[in-house]
């Protein structure tokens, strides 16, 4: 079942190359594109809830799970925010430093709360060594070569990838009263909701069907990242799963080169070496 995981990889890095893709290319606000991936990814996954919505209602409406899932919501919307800007403006090589860090952020958020909690986070630091060494080998070469003057994108990507990992990182205990549908649509729709109110974005952007069909795509691909996660999570705990899906941004160099045109340098390909490493050591240790 490891696939799964891997799926997750795949799926990420397609997605954040579509999504940049949109973003730079077309006249999409970010404001509209907050709004809109969300209704398709609802969309998306409509036909499915039929067969797989399951909810456990007894524990899923305690008030210490829904202020969970509130919390759970706001870490999304502030996450999703900060990377559109990001991507919008700068390039995917350029932030996957910076996004690496959701991992990082993620191991060691679930290493901290494995003390406070018993049975959800694991804490096997065979995996969670060798996953900050991955981490730590993207970020290095960033850092070095801008001297440490992150610029605005750069350190939005860093405060967006936080997000994503508390996000995460809270979600793992609800997903024992969800199945992983019900629990993406649930989140997925407040989110769209609460940006229609707060953005009301112009439409017009959206009459180009090109744009729209790669807006269809971007969410389906979301929908199998996500729902990949949740699975793994369930099977395998966080720890490790972070760790496969680590395989993700070395996806994302060699998709960013053939499709967007940016070029891969010998920091990219070295830390691409030290994360299947890394991923490889874990999985046979």
């Amino acid at each position: 079942m490891v696939y799964i995981p891997i799926l997750g990889a795949l799926a990420l890095a397609a997605g954040t190359v579509l999504e940049r893709s949109i973003l730079k290319g077309r006249k999409i606000s970010i404001k509209l594109y907050q709004t809109i991936s969300f209704f398709v990814i609802i969309l998306v996954m409509l036909p499915f809830l039929y067969f797989f919505w399951k909810i456990d209602y007894s524990n899923a409406l305690q008030l210490k799970n829904i202020l969970l899932f509130a919390g759970i919501i706001a870490s999304a919307i502030a996450a999703n925010i900060l990377i559109f800007y990001s991507e919008k403006w700068e390039k995917v090589t350029n932030l996957e430093p910076a996004r690496i860090l959701e991992p990082l952020f993620t191991i060691l958020l679930a290493l901290l709360l494995s003390f406070f909690t018993i049975g959800i986070y694991d804490r096997n630091f065979n995996v969670i060594i060798p996953a900050i060494i991955a981490s730590l080998a993207l970020v290095f070469p960033h850092i070095k070569k801008h001297h440490l003057n992150f610029n605005k994108y750069f350190l939005a990507a860093i405060f967006g990838s936080f997000f994503f990992a508390l996000e995460l990182v809270l979600s793992k205990p609800l997903l024992s009263f969800y199945s992983p549908i019900s629990f993406y649509f649930i989140r997925c729709a407040a989110i769209f909701m609460i940006s229609l109110v707060a953005f009301m974005p112009s439409l017009k952007p959206l009459k180009d069907k090109k744009t729209s069909l790669m807006i269809l795509i971007t969410g389906a691909i979301w929908v199998v990242y996500r729902i990949a996660i949740y699975f793994a999570y369930l099977q395998y705990g966080v720890t490790f799963t972070t760790l496969i899906l680590m395989t993700g941004p070395i996806l994302i160099y060699i998709l960013a080169n053939r499709f967007l045109k940016e070029k891969l340098n010998w920091e990219n390909i070295l830390s691409s070496l030290i994360i299947i490493a890394c991923v490889i050591y874990a999985i046979f240790i």
